[in-house]
């Protein structure tokens, strides 16, 4: 009986045709090779790192895939929080972490995504990195720079939570693409969706980080949309939050 084997040469051959094979007929081949005591080390390294390619191409689409179907099922947020002036009348509002954790969490879990924070505090600054992870693997990051937030008569330790909160609140909605709405926006809660051109504005919005961006695109804002009137409730307090978040303190 003649005994086949799958030489180097025959690997090189098949390397090709199989780069867009499913991992699992890759590794079936690279253990192939292995088998073989004529198999070139270098040559088998390439395979198995064509092999981490094609299971990070999977898992990438995966979560690609999942992040499309989860996005039309999470929630618009009330924004309960509140940002006041010297004489505490309220300039702009905001959702509250902890709203929008509770909100977000079922959504999360019914797609397969987890979300998780890392933050280090250096220098009265804090920076704050959140993860969105998909059980297949695959991780989107994004992170933001903060300092440290002593408004009001916060102690030092407040002081770094409400940046780490700031910090948190802004991560998840610029990874999952979150909307909020004011205590007012009762039509929202029956389910009324954002169109793509507000969602655009309140993305940039969210990636504001001086004055001067700041005016340059609030200036855009009020000409697409014809005046601050027919601002949609969403937008103006993104724009309203960017405008808090980017302007000197005293």
């Amino acid at each position: 009986m003649n005994q086949i084997t799958t030489t180097t040469a025959d690997a090189q051959q098949l390397a090709p045709a199989h780069a867009a094979a499913a991992p699992d007929s890759m590794l079936a081949m690279i253990e192939r090779v292995a088998t073989d005591p004529n198999a070139d080390i270098d040559k088998m390294e390439r395979l198995l790192q064509m092999h981490e390619r094609l299971l990070d191409r999977e898992s990438a689409a995966a979560y690609t895939s999942a992040l499309a179907g989860m996005q039309p099922k999470l929630p618009s947020i009330k924004e309960r929080g509140a940002i006041k002036d010297r004489s505490g009348n309220v300039q702009s509002t905001y959702a509250l972490w902890e709203d929008i954790n509770a909100a977000i969490k079922p959504v999360l879990q019914e797609f397969g995504f987890a979300l998780s924070f890392r933050t280090l505090t250096e220098d009265n600054m804090v920076r704050v990195t959140g993860v969105l992870a998909h059980k297949n693997g695959h991780s989107e990051q994004t992170e933001i720079l903060l300092p440290a937030d002593t408004s009001g008569s916060k102690n030092s330790v407040q002081s770094v939570g409400s940046s780490v909160s700031y910090g948190k609140r802004y991560a998840a909605g610029a990874l999952l693409n979150l909307t909020t709405h004011g205590e007012d926006d009762d039509g929202l809660l029956g389910g009324t969706k954002l169109d793509d051109k507000a969602v655009n504005w309140i993305d940039v919005a969210n990636e504001l980080e001086h004055p001067e961006q700041y005016q340059a695109k609030r200036a855009e804002l009020l000409k697409d949309y014809g005046g601050a009137a027919n601002l949609p409730a969403d937008v103006r307090n993104a724009f309203n939050r960017a405008k808090a978040r980017v302007t000197p303190k005293d």
